[in-house]
């Protein structure tokens, strides 16, 4: 039993020396700025144009700018933020934003321009942009929102946050770490963390529900990553009326309208005429 309580205690004191030596020591602040680009497409299928203009009117709604403060507060609070101001706007006749500087640490103490010269770098945005045509049977709202932050903390720890708090079909996010920071050494550093993908920081069930591609540029600290709704549930798509009303011809035509209507956004490019 000694031998095992002394084995184990070596482990122990082995384990936590060898985190000690990876973890970077710096040579002053982490001048790292790491930024999250996060863009969400909403699809609903409204036939007629009262449909189009009541979807619109909800979705602007629901997520209205008090709703989308209350998001942004908990990406704040999950990647270890400290919020320091708050701006945010209802738009006529549709779409809100808001926007939360924010520190990588308290601030009690800092000179006004050191204050403003950090806030430089770190603030956290949204933006809703509700969209439908009279042409079409489809409405779409889009979410935009960025998160930019310099230290030690990342944006891609709120990844499952962030599509778990929208309707998101399709999904795009475009990670970017910039700048260089040294150890006390005087080595420079451009990248203070691992990563291959932006995937390698999304849940895995959260990734089975969908198809996603990457295009990633290591060298440059640079990543990109596309993701669309694999399964269709035709009743999710549907504003004031439900899909066992319909005949299964429209309920089968409507979904091929909604798959079209995806993947020319999820492909950024017109492909059905």
């Amino acid at each position: 039993m000694a031998k095992v309580a002394l084995l184990r205690a070596l482990m122990s004191f082995f384990m936590e020396a060898r985190n000690m030596a990876s973890k970077l020591k710096l040579y002053g602040f982490n001048n790292l700025t790491k930024a999250l680009s996060f863009n969400i497409y909403d699809v609903c299928y409204a036939k007629t144009r009262r449909e189009q203009e009541e979807y619109i009117a909800y979705i602007d709604e629901q997520y209205n700018a008090e709703r989308l403060t209350g998001i942004l507060l908990r990406v704040v609070d999950m990647i270890g933020a400290h919020v320091l101001h708050i701006s945010s706007q209802d738009y006529e006749p549709q779409g809100s934003s808001v926007t939360l500087l924010i520190s990588g640490g308290p601030m009690d103490g800092l000179r006004p321009e050191t204050t403003l010269a950090h806030l430089d770098k770190s603030h956290v945005t949204v933006h809703t942009y509700p969209e439908h045509h009279p042409d079409h049977s489809i409405a779409t709202f889009r979410v935009d929102i960025d998160v930019a932050t310099c230290g030690e903390i990342t944006p891609l720890n709120a990844l499952d946050l962030l599509i778990g708090s929208f309707d998101s079909d399709i999904i795009t996010m475009d990670y970017r770490v910039r700048g260089f920071t040294r150890d006390v050494d005087g080595k420079k550093h451009f990248m203070d963390h691992e990563i291959d993908s932006i995937q390698d920081f999304i849940a895995p069930e959260t990734l089975d529900r969908y198809d996603a591609t990457d295009i990633n540029l290591q060298e440059t600290n640079l990543f990109h990553t596309k993701m669309l709704i694999r399964e269709i549930d035709l009743q999710n798509y549907l504003f004031n009326t439900t899909a066992n009303v319909l005949s299964p011809d429209l309920q089968q035509s409507i979904k091929e309208s909604l798959q079209k209507e995806m993947m020319e956004i999820f492909s950024g490019r017109n492909m059905f005429g």
